[in-house]
């Protein structure tokens, strides 16, 4: 059998030498949660099989659940079959098991920590590894300054060797609200260099919302139109048909807002606004990044009423189920004004975007699970056409699809065959389905990878996360002094009639995805 590290086309040798890490260890606290399980494990054994890690690869468990390292291998061997995109290989797992260690211990035990040095400094010494560390907080938020704290504590946020390196990811939610934001940054600050950070958004990994950079960028045909000339406004759509699935203590703490807005909806409008970088670089990036994000226009009270809508799923049918309403969920009090979907109109005030209004929407239990970013260009002269069999045409429509299916869609009008001159809407598609061959790999494959090598560009910087909490908290404000019930929503159906009036008010409509 071919070595799991091998690598078989010749084409891909020098790309994939490139991408590939040195030897490292990656420490995951919260090892036995959810997360580890359904993406973490999956990712790293996906990584192997496609030959973009180094031979050498350990990974230490470190979580309350009382494993030992046997016990932690059969767990992570079930979470690959039955999470992983590519069935398991028992040689390449067998190889990848060899490096799996496990602490059990609680994040606040200051020993636990002694531990943990202990065991990457014998790693280090028995596998001549360089000192490399990849710390994973794969943790509810309240730990994430416990255990930066600890791992300074022990010295390990230095690497033991001048040449190492050592990184840490941090899941979101960065903070509940503005100050939380800052308070948690300034905690993460006083043992790790802010390039040592990785604040990870697994939207930033999808395909298709890498794909926006490259469309924009390595194609001269829209860059041209990519402005307040020719484009009329912009919908982003991030649009769940699951409700709360579980989770109501944490949901009724946080809402569609902090949990989709601020991080997933922020920096999708952040890239299809920003300038082009100076180089596709991480900080070039993340310049123009920030830029738009501060360009926002401030909410003020009045236009937090005027250009915001909130409201809550009430009862209805998802896929002809009947579903209960938000307020009867498990763990919600009856008098919760949590929201579970929200609009809004934002502006950019830059020269680009000036007059151009961005919509954005999200919500639990819609008619459909879609995202989706829709650029309506503006209404060509109809005049040509009075005399014509197509009294009125549809504006072009540029659609990016992140999921859940992967593609861009143009729509634009074309004549139908026949002696009369009759305009037809059509649309032109791409999927990323049927035009590669490769299968797909999961957002959390490229992300790690990313962390593994140093690459930050789809990580979110520490003035992104601060930007964004700005626009979110003067809403969050906003709300907090409103009177009055918040609107409802049938569940299975997309939103209330509250959004509709919102970009009605402009003129147009939301489109369905």
């Amino acid at each position: 059998m071919t070595d799991a590290h091998s690598v078989t086309n010749p084409l891909r040798e020098g790309l994939v030498e490139s991408r590939r890490p040195q030897p490292f260890t990656m420490i995951i606290f919260g090892a036995a949660g959810d997360l580890a399980h359904r993406k973490l494990f999956p990712a790293l054994y996906n990584l192997m099989v496609d030959h973009w890690l180094p031979h050498q690869v350990n990974v230490v468990g470190f979580s309350r659940q009382p494993f030992d390292d046997d016990a932690f291998r059969a767990e992570v061997e079930q979470s690959i079959k039955q999470f992983s995109r590519q069935p398991l290989d028992p040689n390449i797992f067998q190889h990848f098991a060899k490096g799996m260690h496990y602490i059990t211990a609680n994040f606040n035990d200051p020993e636990a920590y002694v531990e943990l040095r202990n065991v990457l400094t014998r790693l280090n010494e028995e596998q001549h590894l360089p000192g490399n560390y990849l710390f994973y907080l794969a943790t509810p938020p309240a730990f994430y300054p416990i255990i930066a704290e600890q791992i300074g504590q022990v010295g390990l946020n230095v690497s033991p060797s001048p040449n190492g390196w050592v990184r840490i990811i941090v899941e979101k939610p960065f903070g509940h609200d503005l100050a939380s934001a800052l308070e948690l940054n300034a905690q993460l600050h006083k043992v790790f260099e802010e390039k040592q950070i990785f604040r990870i958004d697994h939207y930033l990994g999808k395909e298709t919302v890498q794909n926006i950079l490259v469309f924009r960028f390595a194609n001269g045909i829209f860059e041209p139109l990519w402005n307040r000339q020719y484009i009329d406004h912009v919908q982003i759509t991030v649009a769940e048909s699951l409700g709360i699935e579980g989770r109501g203590t944490y949901y009724d703490t946080a809402g569609a807002l902090r949990d989709i807005v601020q991080n997933h909806m922020m920096q999708l409008l952040a890239m299809i606004a920003m300038e082009p970088p100076v180089a596709f670089e991480a900080d070039a990036v993340r310049d123009e990044k920030v830029k738009v994000l501060r360009a926002i226009r401030p909410l003020s009270t009045r236009d937090i009423a005027m250009h915001t809508v909130r409201a809550q799923y009430d009862e209805g049918y998802i896929e002809g189920i009947k579903v209960p309403g938000f307020l009867d969920e498990p763990d919600i009090p009856s008098d919760s004004r949590t929201e579970t979907y929200i609009a809004m109109r934002l502006l950019i005030d830059n020269w680009r975007w000036a007059g151009v209004p961005f919509y954005l929407r999200t919500g639990k239990r819609l008619a459909k699970r879609a995202t989706e970013i829709a650029i309506q260009f503006k209404k060509a002269p109809h005049r040509f056409f009075s005399q014509t069999a197509t009294p009125d045409l549809e504006p072009n429509l540029l659609t990016l699809k992140i999921q859940p299916d992967e593609g861009i869609a143009l729509r634009f009008g074309a004549k139908v065959p026949g002696p009369i001159v009759r305009i037809r809407t059509v649309n032109m598609d791409f999927l990323y389905g049927t035009s590669f061959a490769d299968q797909a790999p999961e957002a959390y494959e490229r992300l790690l990878l990313d962390a593994m090598i140093g690459d930050s560009t789809l990580f979110t910087r520490k003035d992104e996360v601060e930007a964004a909490w700005t626009l979110v908290n003067s809403i969050l404000n906003g709300w907090a002094r409103a009177k009055g019930p918040i609107p409802t929503y049938e569940a299975g159906t997309w939103g209330p009639p509250e959004a509709d009036e919102l970009i009605a008010r402009d003129g147009f409509r939301w489109r369905r995805p």
